[in-house]
């Protein structure tokens, strides 16, 4: 069985060929990181400590990966296409450790496309191939770095609504947004990444492996909550002619605190209307808690209208201080079913056009949060932009006539901050006295084997939240 800790083979097939490719004494190549567009206008950067410790840490190459990967390539291509002596000396010169040098922005900063957000080259002239040849997995930054930002987008946007509607929008803020997504990702580490990612913003999730991800690679402490909640099965199994029973069975088995449950197996205005409104008030009113009812079908503008209005004949509530109709305390809803952002902005709008406060709501999300993104989403490409050839630096650049949006900076670059955001300085475009005088957000975070900079979780996520602010989603 082949081992899926091999260094040597976590890329694309056809780098395994460049060593070849490069110019002839070639000694040093610099290549960057950014995005070029997309979505957002900003990008919230966050993953790439987990990349640099599963992957880079530590030895990476011995001799039993090398054979691995020697017949491995060599039955894959056909031919001796290997750089088996590239590897060797790896191993013999640096004790099997990655002799390069990574420097990135810190992790739950915001920043505007269109600029650098790591750089990476190699510390040995011997090993100019090596810089792109961990291309690959230093790009799947993009799907952490994504997931935080359309997160972050999220929140921004449903804080925006509370501070409208709401007269304690930071107390609840955090929980407006919970993570239904594992079971819609495509994988089991896919699921820790993104629900991670999320994490960086809200503190409600029902992945725990973003938890487990948090703490071993970010050291985070229980940095993700739940509640009770129920599912169709637990629902439907009692049968539609005891549809109540199913319900008051939740309210018994959970006497207080939060506790939420699927309402729309059969018909989720009868059970609103009938069932939670009249049959179980009391039982409702007489808890020590919240019952948090979910609506999981239909237009979620069009159910949820209905439905807040009927809890409002039933329940009742009062009038904020800003005007908008608050529920009674022991009810709430949560709409979990086809939730975006765009989802998300419709109902906070319709809610507030109906005299609601954003804070009778929360939103469940599932493959709008943690699924239907690629990397395309916000564009993200690395490139080479540097390069020294026999002793002389130049820089490198590609410039396709037909597409100018893939043209590619060229140069050392440092990200400069500038008037509250950023901009990328390159030393292609000014002397080096005065490049070097442009100061750097970008920090030396990994160099030769060893991890310089090791965040902590809760440092991400207040760095993150000061940028809240000012949403960047039109």
């Amino acid at each position: 069985m082949l081992s899926e800790d091999n260094i040597i083979l976590k890329t694309d097939s056809y780098k395994t060929t460049h060593w070849k490719q490069y110019p002839p004494k070639t000694e040093f190549v610099y290549s960057y990181l950014e995005s070029r567009g997309g979505k957002f206008p900003k990008t919230l950067f966050f993953g790439l400590q987990y990349i640099l410790k599963k992957h880079f840490l530590g030895q990476q190459v011995t001799k039993a990966k090398i054979d691995e990967a020697q017949e491995f390539w060599n039955n894959h291509f056909g031919f001796d296409a290997f750089n088996r002596a590239g590897w060797e000396y790896i191993l013999n010169k640096h004790d099997g450790v990655l002799p390069i040098r990574v420097k990135a922005v810190a992790e739950g900063t915001s920043v505007p496309i269109e600029n650098v957000l790591l750089t990476i080259e190699n510390t040995d002239p011997n090993l100019y191939w090596l810089t792109n040849y961990l291309e690959t997995l230093l790009v799947q930054v993009w799907y952490p770095t994504t997931i935080a930002t359309n997160s972050f987008e999220c929140k921004s946007l449903i804080k925006r609504y509370l501070e409208s509607t709401s007269e304690f929008p930071e107390e609840v803020l955090p929980t407006r947004l919970h993570d239904f997504g594992f079971r819609g990702v495509s994988c089991f580490e896919q699921s820790a990444l993104g629900s991670a990612a999320h994490l960086v913003n809200f503190s409600g999730t029902d992945t725990p492996t973003g938890i487990i991800l948090a703490q071993n690679y970010y050291a985070a402490d229980m940095c993700g909550h739940s509640i009770p909640a129920s599912e169709h099965s637990s629902i439907t199994t009692w049968g539609k002619e005891h549809e109540k029973d199913a319900y008051r069975n939740i309210l018994t088995q959970f006497p207080q605190g939060l506790v939420a449950c699927v309402s729309d197996s059969y018909d989720v205005y009868h059970a609103v209307e009938k069932f939670w409104g009249e049959d179980l008030k009391s039982e409702i009113l007489s808890r020590n808690g919240v019952l948090v009812i979910r609506p999981d079908s239909g237009d979620p503008v069009e159910v949820n209208s209905r439905i807040f209005e009927l809890l409002w004949d039933k329940f009742g509530g009062r009038y904020n201080q800003k005007g908008y109709r608050v529920l009674d305390n022991h009810v709430r809803v949560i709409q979990g079913d086809g939730v975006d952002i765009n989802t998300i902005e419709k109902v906070l709008l319709m809610m507030k056009n109906r005299g609601f406060s954003a804070e009778n709501i929360a939103f469940g999300s599932g493959g709008g949060l943690l699924q239907k993104f690629d990397r395309d989403t916000q564009k993200f490409a690395m490139k080479c932009s540097f390069a020294q050839i026999n002793g002389e630096g130049t820089n490198v650049f590609k410039d396709p006539i037909t597409s100018k949006a893939k043209r590619s900076k060229r140069g050392r670059l440092k990200l400069h901050p500038e008037n509250s955001h950023f901009r990328t300085i390159s030393s292609a475009e000014m002397s080096p006295q005065m490049y070097h005088s442009y100061c750097d957000k970008l920090e030396v975070v990994f160099e030769n084997g060893e991890l310089l900079v090791d965040s902590r979780f809760d440092e991400i996520k207040e760095r993150a939240n000061k940028y809240l602010s000012v949403s960047t989603y039109a």
